[in-house]
């Protein structure tokens, strides 16, 4: 039996007692458990767990709950462990000692936590975290997209808006936009909250809430396409679309005669601009015009 069947049995209570025993004696016993714990915390008291995928997406479907969010108005320590200041990233100590780094339009960068967990973000993205009792209480928020890549043993939890994600030794994207919640496992396993309703998500699976409606999907990638500059998607709105394209190139982008809810499948590269424009609009059918001001005007035929 492969590792990913053994955790889907553990996972469901399926393993007779010697596969549970011989389970329970692995090495990585205690963290595949340390993020099943990780995830109660965001759990609200009267919360019954759905027995399956789709038990679990008809509940957040019905019930739609806000999920929680971290005080951070907390005293915390300055951090000192910043391995890399790329220009147009905005590192800040604020008074309570909370750090808060910010990448701008077109930026990404790539910072070490106090535990050696590395982070990515995404452009236009922002994450917060300290060092206070990092041991005992590794978490952090993250507004925008991140790529994470946690040190073996080391549990923290990354927090959005939309719903909260428990790691240990594993690897793994996030990314919130607006009414957009996607969480992509590419290493170990993840537990997923949103609202009162937990997930437990493994290696070579995303999921995603868009506008209310909950999905999920195989991946066959080891880490995501954007780290690589090469924005992806897969059936999600064209103004989904047109506001990455917006963030990876610093530019704004108007439409005219354009159904932005029309769904789209492709992608685009972050280093050319004009190719990345065709490669949003022939698929649509659509044509562009870019301006001296540095704005794009996309339009498509009347009917």
């Amino acid at each position: 039996m492969d590792k990913e069947d053994q955790i889907k049995k553990w996972l469901n209570d399926e393993l007779t007692p010697n596969e549970k025993k011989l389970f329970e004696h692995g090495e990585d016993f205690l963290f595949y458990q340390a993020v099943i714990d990780g995830g109660q915390q965001f759990k609200a008291s009267n919360f019954s767990e759905p027995k399956s995928f789709n038990d679990f997406k008809s509940a957040y479907e019905t019930k739609n709950e806000t999920a929680r969010r971290l005080d951070w108005f907390k005293p915390m320590l300055r951090v000192a462990s910043i391995l890399v200041i790329t220009l147009g990233v905005y590192f800040t100590f604020f008074n309570n000692n909370v750090t808060q780094v910010k990448t701008l339009a077109s930026q990404k960068t790539t910072i070490e936590l106090p535990d050696q967990s590395k982070v990515t973000l995404n452009a236009d993205s922002k994450i917060e975290f300290s060092t206070r009792d990092w041991k005992n209480n590794r978490s952090l928020n993250l507004s925008g997209e991140a790529y994470f890549k946690v040190a073996k043993g080391k549990k923290f939890d990354v927090i959005t808006s939309r719903g909260s994600v428990a790691v240990v030794g594993t690897a793994f994207n996030v990314k919130q936009r607006d009414s957009y919640f996607e969480v992509q496992c590419f290493e170990g396993i993840v537990s997923v909250t949103s609202g009162t309703h937990t997930k437990k998500l493994l290696a070579g699976y995303t999921f995603r809430i868009l506008d209310s409606l909950f999905s999920q999907d195989h991946i066959m990638i080891l880490k995501p396409k954007w780290v690589s500059n090469n924005s992806t998607f897969k059936a999600l709105p064209y103004k989904t679309v047109l506001s990455e394209l917006e963030r990876q190139y610093d530019i704004e982008i108007f439409v005219k005669d354009v159904d932005t809810e029309r769904l789209f499948t492709g992608g685009f590269m972050h280093d050319n601009i004009e190719n990345a424009l065709i490669s949003i609009t022939q698929p649509m059918d659509l044509a562009y015009k870019m301006n001296a001001s540095n704005d794009v005007v996309i339009y498509g035929s009347k009917k």
